[in-house]
């Protein structure tokens, strides 16, 4: 009885000692690990865990390894991040953590670039906007996806502007066609794109071009907001000369003056150009009827070289000293006309 005691002892015995806790896939020499004095293993491990599919770096460099692998049987420690980090952005932005971060710490430093691979660039205003501003919850680690739209940030906007009053007049709520989302305010330079207020159009106030609560269907052309001041211009007077109401044949939209009237050269006479290029100051010096700027005057400006100009045209048939025969000898006001 006593002998087959001690045989099946030892059967166990040789049992245990042929099985591996770690598994059988673990192929390494105990020693690597563990000494003669016990299992506890050693202070330096000669095991190298590069070899396996997760090196350890950064932080991981100095994790307990029981901190990852619970059981003994190491290969059952799964390396996604999820299974040893508990996702405090709650599977808001996903689960591949290294897209934002790194083994050596927490912080993101790159969160402009990550924002425009979401399909929304942080510029203008939104590159200084505090996160927590547009990503409002009870966690302000958990980044809920609000749509790239501008309304879902600026609906109290939109609904509380009153100059002009944007929900009462039905205006859009693609709030990038009157704003542009590269600006740091409202009102910049690159407000009202369809219509640019620069210069004189500079204007704080909506209805000095919109009546209460019209924004659509006004007219882009000049005269139709500019109709009383051609009519009640006198320096010229421009409705008996018969000016054009394309206020841009003279005017630019940094204001009235100065008025220069660019087409005269090709269409009537060099002003701008050629002898009489700063050789005058305001239309009257040459169209001296006011009003009727079908007449000009040459000899008012030329008159003291009356006699000069008598002895050189001397041999000249039909020669008369007077501003329609200068004209048709000189259409270019040149000398070799």
């Amino acid at each position: 009885m006593y002998r087959l005691s001690f045989i099946v002892l030892l059967l166990l015995t040789l049992d245990v000692q042929g099985q591996n806790p770690h598994g059988d896939n673990l192929v390494v020499d105990c020693k690597a690990c563990h000494t003669s004095n016990g299992w506890d293993y050693v202070d330096t491990l000669s095991f190298d865990h590069a070899n396996t599919d997760f090196a350890l770096e950064g932080q991981h460099e100095f994790v307990d390894c029981k901190a990852c692998h619970s059981e003994l049987i190491f290969e059952s420690a799964n390396g996604d991040c999820m299974s040893c980090h508990e996702d405090l952005h709650a599977g808001t932005v996903g689960n591949d953590c290294i897209r934002c971060h790194t083994t050596n710490n927490w912080l993101v430093d790159h969160i402009p670039e990550l924002h425009e691979q979401n399909g929304f660039v942080l510029s203008g205003a939104h590159a200084t906007v505090n996160c927590i501003s547009c990503h409002t919850s009870d966690n302000q680690l958990i980044w809920t996806r609000i749509g790239n739209d501008c309304i879902n940030c600026h609906l109290d906007d939109y609904e509380a502007t009153s100059t002009p009053p944007h929900a009462q007049t039905g205006f859009s709520t693609d709030c990038a066609e009157c704003h542009s989302p590269l600006s740091t305010e409202w009102g910049s330079d690159n407000f009202h794109l369809f219509f640019p207020l620069t210069g004189g159009h500079d204007l704080d106030n909506c209805t000095a071009c919109h009546l209460p609560n019209t924004f659509e269907g006004l007219s882009s052309e000049c005269f139709s907001c500019h109709s009383n001041d051609f009519n009640s211009t006198t320096q010229p007077n421009h409705v008996s000369s018969n000016f054009s109401t394309e206020c841009t044949e003279c005017h630019t939209i940094n204001g009235w003056s100065p008025a220069e009237f660019r087409d005269h050269d090709a269409a009537y006479f060099p002003i701008y150009s050629g002898n009489h290029k700063g050789e005058w100051n305001r239309c009257t010096d040459c169209h001296i009827q006011e009003g009727n700027y079908s007449i000009f005057s040459c000899i008012d400006c030329h008159e003291h070289n009356k006699n000069d100009m008598d002895d050189e045209h001397n041999d000249e048939g039909g020669y008369r000293y007077e501003s329609n025969a200068c004209f048709n000898c000189h259409p270019k006001g040149e000398a070799d006309d």
